[in-house]
């Protein structure tokens, strides 16, 4: 008798349990939300739930589902069905225009390589990141493709103008993205050395193979010089992200704030001293926690403080991985981010 009271007490606590943490509706949720040019998975979500970053959930996606996501269009519609017990997201497609505002509610399934699907999160925040070089591999970290002359001597190039480059092998590659070696990545835990940032100068193009290669510069955000190095340029595709919980326990810290800032909030791109030897992987959505100390005067006079519990003050979504750091996009913050907060599992 103990043992099926025990039994029935774990039960309904893991249910309990289970109810808590089930993905809650905002207060007043629209029945649909027919998708147009501009939105995003996540803005879509939050006209949802409390925590867009949750929707795989009411989808009942699976893993494989996750990883290998079926595509949403302007024109679909986005329907929150409350038939059942728990409610649930569901796809369908607007008919024409003789039955304007009708929903057909089976399923949409599209082609995965059109350029059309409406992106997890703003496209135009991370595309750069996902182009360029951001954090160096110890082989390019010393790439040996480098500028070794500039145009009838002059000092500098830029946008237009002509450079010479070693070591280009063929003419396989016609984009290449211009670099500086940075600065270190320094763990704050540890204080390791985890890698090098690739400080961005521009693009240039192959128009000439030979040794040296001659390349025009087709963008140059800042001045480049003889010895700055060379990598491929990766098409700028934005991968279809899905958001979800990193599949093991994540506990690292914000390294730095993109663009060298002490402080950021909503739209800020973050370092994260965890990479994919870590686990983490593109679409992990992260929470962002501050230890905190209240400051007080004891009865001489002398300053103390004192620790309180931490917060968690935000989310953020890892958009690009290396092998020990991750870059990540801030989401939602109800206060500044900074430097050293501690990152884990939301």
């Amino acid at each position: 008798m103990v043992r099926i009271i025990s039994a029935l007490i774990l039960a309904v606590t893991a249910a309990l349990a289970s109810a808590a943490d089930a993905p809650q509706l905002v207060d007043n949720p629209p029945d649909r939300h027919v998708v147009v040019k501009g939105d995003t998975l996540w803005g879509i979500s939050g006209k949802f739930l409390k925590e867009p970053w949750r929707w795989p959930e009411l989808w009942n996606m699976n893993r494989d589902q996750i990883k290998n996501p079926h595509l949403i269009y302007p024109g679909d519609v986005v329907y929150l069905d409350r038939s059942g017990a728990k409610p649930k997201l569901r796809l369908g497609k607007k008919v024409g225009s003789a039955q304007a505002g009708t929903v057909k509610l089976t399923p949409t399934v599209h082609s995965e390589g059109s350029t059309a699907a409406i992106p997890s999160i703003p496209p135009h925040v991370i595309e750069p990141f996902i182009s360029r070089p951001l954090v160096l591999d110890p082989a390019d970290a010393g790439s040996a493709v480098r500028i070794v002359a500039t145009q009838e001597e002059r000092v500098m190039i830029g946008n237009g103008d002509v450079g010479f480059a070693s070591n280009i092998p063929d003419a396989s590659v016609i984009d290449w993205n211009v670099f500086r070696p940075g600065k270190p990545l320094v763990d704050p835990e540890t204080g390791a050395v985890i890698g090098q940032e690739a400080y961005y100068l521009g693009r240039a193009r192959l128009i000439q193979p030979g040794e040296p290669a001659t390349l025009r510069i087709t963008e140059a955000k800042e001045e480049i010089y003889r010895g700055d190095q060379l990598l491929p340029a990766p098409p700028a595709t934005i991968p279809s992200f899905v958001p979800r919980r990193p599949d093991g326990e994540v506990a690292g810290s914000i390294i730095t704030l993109y663009g060298d800032k002490t402080e950021g909030g909503t739209g800020s791109v973050i370092t994260i001293n965890r990479g994919r030897a870590d686990g983490l992987e593109v679409g992990n959505v992260v929470a962002l926690w501050r230890n905190r100390v209240a400051k007080a005067y004891d009865a001489d006079l002398r300053r103390v403080e004192v620790p309180i519990p931490e917060e968690r003050y935000a989310v953020a979504f890892v958009f690009r991985t290396f092998d020990r750091v991750s870059y990540a996009l801030v989401m939602s913050a109800s206060k500044s981010v900074r430097r050293g907060d501690i990152v884990r599992n939301p």
